[in-house]
This record gives C-alpha cells, structure tokens and sequence, in this order.
C-alpha cells in the first residue's frame, strides 16, 4: 500500500487550522508539523495534535520530513513561504491568491518550474456544488456557450473593520475578487483579455481602514463573452450572511441565476434573532469538517496521492494573478487594460 503523503502547514489562523484539520483526518495523508509566527498559536495547533511546532517555517521545513505544505498565511505573505517550500522540494497548497506582487508572481513562477513540484492554489468555487454542476452543464453543450456574467461577490463589513487585522495591507481584490475572476474564468473556459475596473474609496477610510470600499470590473473574453464583477468590503452587517454572494450567466441556449446568501432555504428563529447557519460552504456536521470550502483541501492531498491532475491547474492561478494585476492597474488608471500573459 502506497506510504501516506506527509503534511505540514505555514499560518495557523482560521484556514491555516481547515487545512491542519482536513490533513490530520485525511486517509492518504498525515500531519507532521505547524508553524506560525505566533508561537502562542503555533503551539496551540500543534499540541493540539500532538506534533512538533515551529515559530519559524524555516526550521520547519529543514527539520520535518514532509512531502508538501499548506501555505495560509495572509494574502500578501505569500510569496516568502511559497519559495521557501518549493525551494525544499515540497509540493504546495497555497490559499488564494497566488501572490499579490508582479515581482512576486515571476519569481514564484521560476521556483516552480525549476523545482518540478506542484502547486495548487484554493479556488474553492471549484467545488461550490452550484458553481460544479454550472460548469458540467456548459461542458456538455445544454446551455450552449456564455455570452453575459454578472458575479457579486462582497464581504460585509466586519470583515476588514474586525476579522482581518490586516485588510488595510490586502484589498478586496485579492481576497474576493481572485475567486470572481477564477470563477467566471473557469465558466467560461476562456482567457480574459481585456479589463475595464473603476472603484470607490471613503467609507473604510473614515473607519481607520486605508482600503478602497468596493470594485465595479468589466471582463472582456478571448471568444467575445463579457462579464462583470463587483468586489466590495462594506456591505451592511445586516446582511445574512457575511459573502453577499450572486451570479447570472447568459448562455446562448440557456442561462443560470444564482443567489447563495439571502435565501430563506435555512432560517433559525430566536427570541432576539433570525440565524442562516452555514450548511454548505464550511459546516461542522455530526462533529466532522463538511463543505465545499473543505472538499478542495481534502481534494488537494487525493490527487497527490493519486497524481491526477488539479481541479485548479497552476497555470489557470497565475493566469487569474495577471488578469487582477490588470483590474488594479485599470481601477487607478480609470480605463481599460490589456491582460498581459
């Protein structure tokens, strides 16, 4: 029987902790190490699955035997940990986006070629069950080809006034619109040439958060398709879930409309409050970790192990990285930008 695939993890925050779950509990992998540069929390997860700890993911990765790494850092520290991985021949689950620097990308894509590892970066919309069958329905010709999206994929604002210490660091581009853009490419099958992006800035900044509110982009496909994405951090704290999260594809012999956070297809009522669980993205049934957002963490180490080709190819994540170097490049600039490959 083929050894287990040894599993370590750079980050121990919320996805850090999915990815040391999901790897500790999966049948071809094992868990060997956790580093995070705050030794509390590092020490923490570690212990809490009786494996060694490390404040510094160099240590780490010289002293654990490991075949690959989950890298969950914040978004834009992701770059030091990815060559540092590659460079010592391990294989690479990056959470989203690749990187968030042009520099960066080139020289994470040289490392990754030289090493000859693999890389998957987390675009768990790949296995969003709604997302999944779309995608199968398009493969088969039922709905014809994509003509017109429109992606809504907004945060509210607790998440870069209270749940991320470093959104002012990071911009709603990287954290929601690297899913928008992997998404839609994904529908579509097709490369984006050309982006047109306009943004708002001022709410945020008078709550102390330096970071632009919210993102208007159009999308220009290869084939002709258009589409647009809005990608915005101060949706009201009202809404029901955190991701105010739409979708709409025109196909040429169908269309599919999505509306996957203000449904009443779950509600729980209180005294004082009207609940809507999370069922489908990361819930927690009969105790065990269940979701889409879990599927492709588990997914990732099944096709290690059974070297099968990515869901998320490489390629297609670096691919996103260029098209949202475009979006910002276009938001400053206010007109359009050619994608440059």
């Amino acid at each position: 029987m083929k050894e287990k695939i040894k599993l370590a993890v750079i980050g121990c925050g919320v996805w850090g902790q999915a990815h040391a779950e999901i790897f500790a509990h999966h049948p071809y992998g094992k868990l060997v190490a956790v580093a995070d540069r705050d030794e509390k929390r590092a020490s923490e997860v570690g212990k809490r699955y009786s494996i060694p700890w490390y404040a510094d993911y160099h240590q780490m990765l010289v002293g654990e035997e490991c075949d690959a790494v989950g890298i969950a850092t914040p978004d834009f520290a992701h770059a030091e940990p990815l060559l540092a991985a590659l460079g010592a021949g391990k294989h690479v689950l990056c959470e989203k986006p690749l990187v968030t620097r042009r520099d960066d990308l080139e020289r994470v894509n040289d490392a990754a070629i030289k090493s000859g590892c693999r890389v998957m970066v987390d675009y768990h919309n790949r296995w969003n069950p709604p997302f999944a069958i779309t995608h199968e329905r398009l493969a088969t010709g039922q709905l014809g080809e994509p003509v017109n999206g429109y992606l809504r994929l907004n945060d509210t604002i607790w998440v870069p006034l209270e749940y991320l210490s470093w959104a002012a660091s990071s911009s709603i581009i990287w954290f929601l619109g690297s899913h928008a853009v992997d998404t839609l490419s994904w529908l579509f099958g097709d490369r984006i040439k050309r982006v047109y992006s306009v943004c708002h800035e001022g709410v945020l900044r008078s709550r102390g958060v330096t970071a632009v509110d919210t993102y208007l982009s159009t999308l220009e496909f290869s084939r002709g398709g258009i589409a647009q994405i809005e990608n915005g951090w101060i949706t009201p704290n009202t809404n029901p879930l955190v991701n105010d999260f739409k979708l709409n594809l025109l196909c040429t012999r169908g269309m599919v409309n999505m509306d996957l956070s203000s449904s009443n297809f779950f509600e729980v009522y209180s005294e004082d409050r009207i609940e809507h669980p999370d069922f489908f993205i990361k819930p927690r049934i009969h105790g065990a970790p269940s979701g889409f957002a879990y599927a492709a963490i588990g997914d990732f180490v099944n096709r290690l192990y059974r070297d099968e080709e990515f869901i998320a190819p490489y390629e297609e994540s670096v691919a996103v990285n260029q098209v949202l170097f475009a979006i910002l490049e276009s938001a400053q600039q206010r007109e359009p930008v050619e994608v440059r490959y």
